[in-house]
Protein backbone atom coordinates (compact mmCIF):
# COMPACT_ATOMS: atom_id res chain seq x y z
CA UNK A 1 0.00 0.00 0.00
CA UNK A 2 1.35 3.41 -0.97
CA UNK A 3 0.94 6.14 1.67
CA UNK A 4 0.23 9.49 0.01
CA UNK A 5 0.82 11.54 3.19
CA UNK A 6 4.53 10.70 3.46
CA UNK A 7 7.30 13.26 2.78
CA UNK A 8 9.91 11.43 0.76
CA UNK A 9 13.37 13.10 0.92
CA UNK A 10 14.89 14.50 -2.27
CA UNK A 11 18.28 13.50 -0.92
CA UNK A 12 19.61 12.35 2.45
CA UNK A 13 22.68 10.96 4.18
CA UNK A 14 22.35 7.21 4.79
CA UNK A 15 23.94 5.58 7.84
CA UNK A 16 27.05 3.62 6.88
CA UNK A 17 26.65 1.08 9.67
CA UNK A 18 24.76 0.34 12.88
CA UNK A 19 27.36 2.12 15.03
CA UNK A 20 26.71 5.41 13.23
CA UNK A 21 22.95 4.86 13.56
CA UNK A 22 23.28 4.23 17.32
CA UNK A 23 25.36 7.39 17.80
CA UNK A 24 22.80 9.49 15.92
CA UNK A 25 19.90 8.01 17.89
CA UNK A 26 21.70 8.88 21.13
CA UNK A 27 22.18 12.43 19.86
CA UNK A 28 18.45 12.65 19.09
CA UNK A 29 17.48 11.18 22.47
CA UNK A 30 15.99 8.06 20.91
CA UNK A 31 18.45 5.81 22.76
CA UNK A 32 20.11 6.11 26.15
CA UNK A 33 23.80 6.96 26.38
CA UNK A 34 24.52 3.41 27.55
CA UNK A 35 22.70 1.68 24.68
CA UNK A 36 24.89 -0.79 22.76
CA UNK A 37 22.41 -1.88 20.09
CA UNK A 38 19.49 -0.47 18.15
CA UNK A 39 15.90 -1.15 19.14
CA UNK A 40 12.69 -1.39 17.14
CA UNK A 41 10.97 1.93 16.54
CA UNK A 42 7.31 2.37 15.64
CA UNK A 43 5.58 4.92 13.45
CA UNK A 44 2.15 5.85 14.84
CA UNK A 45 0.16 8.26 12.77
CA UNK A 46 -2.39 8.48 9.98
CA UNK A 47 -3.97 5.23 11.16
CA UNK A 48 -0.63 3.38 11.22
CA UNK A 49 1.10 1.62 14.07
CA UNK A 50 3.97 -0.31 12.50
CA UNK A 51 7.66 -0.92 12.92
CA UNK A 52 9.93 1.33 10.91
CA UNK A 53 13.66 1.59 10.25
CA UNK A 54 15.73 4.75 10.73
CA UNK A 55 17.91 4.76 7.63
CA UNK A 56 19.48 8.25 7.56
CA UNK A 57 18.95 11.97 7.99
CA UNK A 58 18.44 15.12 5.93
CA UNK A 59 19.86 17.42 8.62
CA UNK A 60 20.24 17.47 12.41
CA UNK A 61 16.47 17.96 12.95
CA UNK A 62 15.13 15.71 10.19
CA UNK A 63 15.40 11.92 10.39
CA UNK A 64 14.56 9.63 7.47
CA UNK A 65 12.62 6.45 8.26
CA UNK A 66 11.51 3.58 6.04
CA UNK A 67 8.15 1.89 6.53
CA UNK A 68 7.17 -1.70 5.81
CA UNK A 69 6.20 -0.83 2.22
CA UNK A 70 9.73 0.58 1.68
CA UNK A 71 8.49 4.16 1.38
CA UNK A 72 10.79 6.73 2.98
CA UNK A 73 9.52 9.53 5.21
CA UNK A 74 11.06 12.68 6.75
CA UNK A 75 10.21 13.18 10.42
CA UNK A 76 11.43 15.28 13.33
CA UNK A 77 13.22 12.98 15.83
CA UNK A 78 11.15 14.45 18.70
CA UNK A 79 7.93 13.26 17.09
CA UNK A 80 9.37 9.82 16.50
CA UNK A 81 10.45 9.70 20.16
CA UNK A 82 6.92 10.58 21.33
CA UNK A 83 5.50 7.84 19.13
CA UNK A 84 7.43 5.23 21.12
CA UNK A 85 5.32 5.86 24.24
CA UNK A 86 2.69 3.19 24.85
CA UNK A 87 0.17 5.92 25.63
CA UNK A 88 0.70 7.65 22.28
CA UNK A 89 -2.61 7.41 20.45
CA UNK A 90 -3.14 7.24 16.73
CA UNK A 91 -5.33 10.35 16.92
CA UNK A 92 -2.59 12.31 18.69
CA UNK A 93 -0.14 11.15 16.05
CA UNK A 94 -2.39 12.37 13.29
CA UNK A 95 -2.70 15.76 14.96
CA UNK A 96 1.03 16.10 15.42
CA UNK A 97 1.55 15.60 11.70
CA UNK A 98 -1.51 17.45 10.42
CA UNK A 99 -1.39 18.23 6.68
CA UNK A 100 -1.34 21.71 5.23
CA UNK A 101 -4.14 23.17 3.16
CA UNK A 102 -2.89 21.29 0.09
CA UNK A 103 -2.97 17.93 1.85
CA UNK A 104 0.82 17.64 2.03
CA UNK A 105 3.02 17.45 5.12
CA UNK A 106 6.07 19.70 5.25
CA UNK A 107 9.38 19.14 7.01
CA UNK A 108 9.59 22.84 7.82
CA UNK A 109 6.22 22.90 9.64
CA UNK A 110 7.23 19.96 11.83
CA UNK A 111 10.58 21.47 12.72
CA UNK A 112 9.04 24.84 13.57
CA UNK A 113 6.31 23.29 15.74
CA UNK A 114 8.53 20.78 17.58
CA UNK A 115 9.27 22.94 20.61
CA UNK A 116 5.68 24.12 20.92
CA UNK A 117 4.48 20.53 20.70
CA UNK A 118 6.58 19.53 23.70
CA UNK A 119 5.44 22.50 25.78
CA UNK A 120 1.80 21.75 25.01
CA UNK A 121 2.09 17.97 25.43
CA UNK A 122 -0.39 17.81 28.30
CA UNK A 123 -2.95 19.74 26.28
CA UNK A 124 -2.47 17.69 23.11
CA UNK A 125 -4.74 14.81 24.10
CA UNK A 126 -7.67 17.11 24.78
CA UNK A 127 -7.27 19.37 21.76
CA UNK A 128 -9.17 18.33 18.58
CA UNK A 129 -7.01 17.39 15.62
CA UNK A 130 -8.65 20.17 13.57
CA UNK A 131 -7.29 22.86 15.91
CA UNK A 132 -3.70 21.67 15.54
CA UNK A 133 -3.76 21.46 11.76
CA UNK A 134 -1.96 24.18 9.82
CA UNK A 135 -4.57 26.88 8.96
CA UNK A 136 -5.61 27.00 5.31
CA UNK A 137 -4.84 30.72 5.04
CA UNK A 138 -1.17 30.25 6.03
CA UNK A 139 -0.07 29.26 2.55
CA UNK A 140 2.71 31.87 2.63
CA UNK A 141 4.03 30.82 6.05
CA UNK A 142 7.25 29.17 4.94
CA UNK A 143 10.85 29.02 6.05
CA UNK A 144 13.40 31.14 4.12
CA UNK A 145 14.53 29.73 0.80
CA UNK A 146 17.87 28.60 2.26
CA UNK A 147 16.05 26.43 4.83
CA UNK A 148 13.70 24.97 2.22
CA UNK A 149 16.66 24.00 0.07
CA UNK A 150 18.50 22.31 2.96
CA UNK A 151 17.44 18.75 2.00
CA UNK A 152 18.91 19.21 -1.48
CA UNK A 153 22.23 20.64 -0.33
CA UNK A 154 23.01 18.89 2.97
CA UNK A 155 24.85 15.99 1.37
CA UNK A 156 27.12 18.49 -0.43
CA UNK A 157 27.83 20.88 2.41
CA UNK A 158 31.31 19.46 3.01
CA UNK A 159 32.27 19.60 -0.65
CA UNK A 160 33.60 22.49 -2.72
CA UNK A 161 33.68 22.70 -6.47
CA UNK A 162 37.23 22.22 -7.71
CA UNK A 163 38.45 25.10 -9.84
CA UNK A 164 39.24 24.00 -13.40
CA UNK A 165 42.40 25.84 -14.41
CA UNK A 166 43.38 26.49 -18.06
CA UNK A 167 46.27 24.35 -19.25
CA UNK A 168 48.31 26.95 -21.12
CA UNK A 169 48.99 30.68 -20.98
CA UNK A 170 45.91 32.88 -20.82
CA UNK A 171 45.14 36.58 -20.67
CA UNK A 172 44.44 37.70 -17.12
CA UNK A 173 43.67 40.74 -14.98
CA UNK A 174 44.63 41.35 -11.34
CA UNK A 175 45.26 44.07 -8.77
CA UNK A 176 48.54 44.28 -6.85
CA UNK A 177 47.76 43.62 -3.19
CA UNK A 178 51.15 43.22 -1.49
CA UNK A 179 54.89 42.83 -2.01
CA UNK A 180 56.62 40.35 0.30
CA UNK A 181 59.41 37.77 0.52
CA UNK A 182 59.51 34.05 1.20
CA UNK A 183 62.45 31.89 2.33
CA UNK A 184 64.58 30.19 -0.34
CA UNK A 185 66.28 27.15 1.16
CA UNK A 186 68.70 26.95 -1.77
CA UNK A 187 69.91 30.55 -1.50
CA UNK A 188 71.15 32.97 1.12
CA UNK A 189 68.56 35.50 -0.04
CA UNK A 190 64.77 35.35 0.24
CA UNK A 191 62.66 35.31 -2.91
CA UNK A 192 60.64 38.43 -3.70
CA UNK A 193 57.01 37.80 -4.61
CA UNK A 194 53.90 39.76 -5.53
CA UNK A 195 50.48 38.94 -4.09
CA UNK A 196 47.44 39.86 -6.19
CA UNK A 197 43.74 40.19 -5.46
CA UNK A 198 40.67 40.12 -7.74
CA UNK A 199 42.62 37.89 -10.08
CA UNK A 200 40.63 36.53 -13.03
CA UNK A 201 41.08 34.86 -16.39
CA UNK A 202 39.69 37.12 -19.12
CA UNK A 203 38.66 34.36 -21.53
CA UNK A 204 37.09 32.04 -20.63
CA UNK A 205 35.92 34.10 -17.64
CA UNK A 206 37.18 32.44 -14.46
CA UNK A 207 37.40 34.18 -11.09
CA UNK A 208 40.53 33.18 -9.20
CA UNK A 209 40.61 35.59 -6.25
CA UNK A 210 44.02 35.91 -4.60
CA UNK A 211 47.12 34.69 -6.46
CA UNK A 212 50.89 35.23 -6.40
CA UNK A 213 53.93 35.31 -8.63
CA UNK A 214 57.64 35.89 -8.46
CA UNK A 215 58.67 39.55 -8.52
CA UNK A 216 61.00 39.11 -11.48
CA UNK A 217 63.39 41.64 -12.98
CA UNK A 218 60.99 42.05 -15.92
CA UNK A 219 58.15 42.89 -13.58
CA UNK A 220 60.28 45.35 -11.61
CA UNK A 221 60.88 47.32 -14.82
CA UNK A 222 57.10 47.87 -14.99
CA UNK A 223 57.28 49.78 -11.69
CA UNK A 224 54.27 48.17 -10.05
CA UNK A 225 52.71 49.74 -6.97
CA UNK A 226 50.15 48.42 -4.50
CA UNK A 227 46.69 49.09 -5.90
CA UNK A 228 47.76 48.92 -9.57
CA UNK A 229 45.40 46.92 -11.78
CA UNK A 230 47.21 45.15 -14.60
CA UNK A 231 46.48 42.91 -17.55
CA UNK A 232 49.01 40.28 -18.56
CA UNK A 233 49.54 36.77 -19.87
CA UNK A 234 50.50 33.92 -17.58
CA UNK A 235 50.03 30.26 -16.84
CA UNK A 236 48.10 29.67 -13.61
CA UNK A 237 48.86 26.63 -11.45
CA UNK A 238 47.71 25.32 -8.10
CA UNK A 239 50.63 26.11 -5.80
CA UNK A 240 50.23 27.55 -2.31
CA UNK A 241 52.31 30.50 -1.17
CA UNK A 242 54.24 29.63 1.99
CA UNK A 243 52.68 31.07 5.17
CA UNK A 244 49.90 32.79 3.18
CA UNK A 245 46.34 31.63 2.36
CA UNK A 246 46.99 32.02 -1.37
CA UNK A 247 46.54 28.82 -3.38
CA UNK A 248 47.31 29.76 -6.98
CA UNK A 249 50.58 30.86 -8.60
CA UNK A 250 51.07 32.80 -11.83
CA UNK A 251 54.02 31.50 -13.88
CA UNK A 252 55.85 33.24 -16.74
CA UNK A 253 54.03 36.56 -16.35
CA UNK A 254 54.48 38.61 -19.54
CA UNK A 255 52.95 41.42 -21.67
CA UNK A 256 52.15 43.43 -18.53
CA UNK A 257 50.02 46.52 -19.04
CA UNK A 258 48.85 48.90 -16.32
CA UNK A 259 45.21 49.92 -16.43
CA UNK A 260 44.39 53.57 -16.01
CA UNK A 261 42.70 54.45 -12.74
Amino acid sequence: MVHSFLIEPDTYTAFSDEAELIDKCKEWGLLSDKAAKIKTFYYKGHGLNEACSIIGYVDHITAVIELANHQKHCIHPSYLKEMQAASYGVKAGDAAEAPDDKGNETVSSKAADAEAEHEAKNEAAAAPAQEKAIPADNTNDKLPAAAEEAPKTSSKKAKKTKLELPEGKVKMVATVKEFTTIPNHFSDNDDEVVIYENTAVVEPEIEIGDAWSSHSATMKKTGLDIGDTITFEAKIVAKKLAKYPVRHKLNNVAKIEKQEA
